[in-house]
């Protein structure tokens, strides 16, 4: 399986370094392996690097997703890593992206990770050869583009890149502005005007939070089968689907129609691996990354895993536990099943997501509730520790509070006491 002889240091490729590619260098490292992480930006910390910058034109890609004024919809107690917790002394729950971005450095400080990452460094191809991978990396700072070669290769380029628009007949139509959540950024441009946001998850409730704020007025269009709470929101008037966009406004399903100024389309994201060649033996149809085994291992090419690919989940945890879990193997303490195993497997956990109602490919990699199954699995396989139940814990506590109580949710704080408990205080 591998090329580096077993007296040398095996080589890992970690492709990124945000929370997920700084959690695959520092195990990695600890693990004894020769790891370095490439990462195209100026500065660590992925999709939490807030900037301004809008693309020039179609073909240029934004890389985050941040915008003025964010907080996360989960308190930083369940957000740190395992063996790197948030510090004690932020005093509030639900915390900035800026603190989040602090967080990440002083990860990568604490466990000296800085050494082993390459800033402004794009890993533009890679292919697998007979024992070991290609990568070629460009680097922006000299213009060169030279292969390097690697025993394993962790994917944690994200997937809050490329937006997954829907289409709705009209979209070239309508005359007012249109762009996803992806490229939203500040309330101020939308003051006194009629803006349509389309969908109603994390993002699109949060958004239509804060854009009411300078709106004249903002239509909430989703298709929940409970109704979210926006009565404290008073400009705000919630919608069902849109059937259909006219030249200054839409038709939705209940044959309302209404004008506004402005579209903003919180319809999640696309899964893409632009730097993976086509004989690395992955897929990705209707955002359902395929053939892996346990959403991360690469099936046709083992020595290859995606972190963090589930969603509705605890970023963080399931980062690290993936990690962790592939390490396993790659350090020989645990051996791969055999392709028929794993291919078998995946056909059967696929098969039980369609009977749960997860029939849609796009839902494929969704967790909520079964992330915790899943933690079980990779803990049983590989013999990792598992999360810490106070953990689930709160997450049950805090499961769907940004739909139905947005307006009072980040005003709770959280104390974790043991393994097991947890207390809960009001601001």
């Amino acid at each position: 399986m591998f090329k580096t002889p077993l007296h040398e240091k095996r080589r890992v490729c970690v492709i990124g370094a945000g929370t997920a590619g700084l959690c695959a260098l520092k195990n990695s490292l600890e693990a004894g392996l020769d790891a370095v992480a490439y990462e195209r930006g100026t500065e660590i910390g992925g999709t939490w690097v807030f900037s301004d910058k809008m693309p020039k034109d179609e073909y240029e890609e934004v890389h985050s997703s941040m915008y003025e004024g964010l907080r996360t919809n989960l308190p930083k107690e369940v957000m740190g890593y395992p063996d790197f917790p948030y510090p004690n002394d932020i005093a509030e729950s639900f915390i900035t992206s800026h603190e989040v971005l602090e967080f990440l450095q002083s990860y990568a400080d604490h466990f000296k990770l800085r050494p082993h990452i390459k800033l402004q460094h794009e890993v533009i191809r890679v292919r697998p050869r007979l024992d070991d991978w290609e990568v070629y990396v460009w680097d922006h700072v000299t213009n060169t583009c030279d292969p390097v070669y690697y025993d394993f290769i962790y994917v944690c380029n994200g997937h809050y890149t490329e937006p997954d628009l829907p289409e709705i007949e009209g979209m070239d139509l309508y005359e007012g502005e249109q762009i996803h959540s992806h490229l939203y950024r500040k309330a101020d441009k939308y003051k006194g005007e009629n803006v349509l946001v389309i969908g109603a998850g994390p993002s699109g409730m949060d958004i239509a939070n804060h854009v009411r704020k300078a709106a004249k007025h903002v239509y909430l269009s989703h298709h929940l089968a409970a109704t979210p709470n926006t009565a404290f929101m008073g400009n705000v008037t919630q919608k069902p689907d849109v059937e259909r966009f006219t030249r200054n406004g839409a038709v939705f399903k209940d044959g309302s129609t209404e004008t506004f100024d402005h579209v903003i389309y919180c319809t999640g994201y696309q899964y893409t691996f632009p730097c993976l060649s086509t004989d690395v033996g992955i897929q990705v149809i209707d955002n359902f990354v395929q053939p892996l085994w346990k959403h991360c291992i690469n099936i046709n090419n083992p020595t290859m895993a995606f972190i963090g690919l589930p969603f509705n989940v605890i970023p963080a945890t399931v980062f690290d536990m993936q990690v962790r879990f592939s390490l396993k193997f790659y350090t020989g303490k645990v051996e791969f099943p055999s392709k028929e195993e794993m291919l078998a497997n995946l056909e059967k956990e696929t098969g039980e997501r369609w009977d749960c109602g997860y029939y849609n490919r796009k839902k494929a990699h969704q967790m909520g509730e079964r992330q915790f199954e899943y933690y079980n699995d990779l803990t049983r396989i590989a013999g990792i520790d598992n999360v810490r139940p106070v953990v689930h814990k709160v997450m049950k506590d805090c499961g769907k509070k940004y739909i139905f109580e947005l307006d009072t949710y980040r005003n709770h704080r959280y104390t974790i006491l043991d393994d097991e408990t947890f207390v809960k205080t009001a601001t």
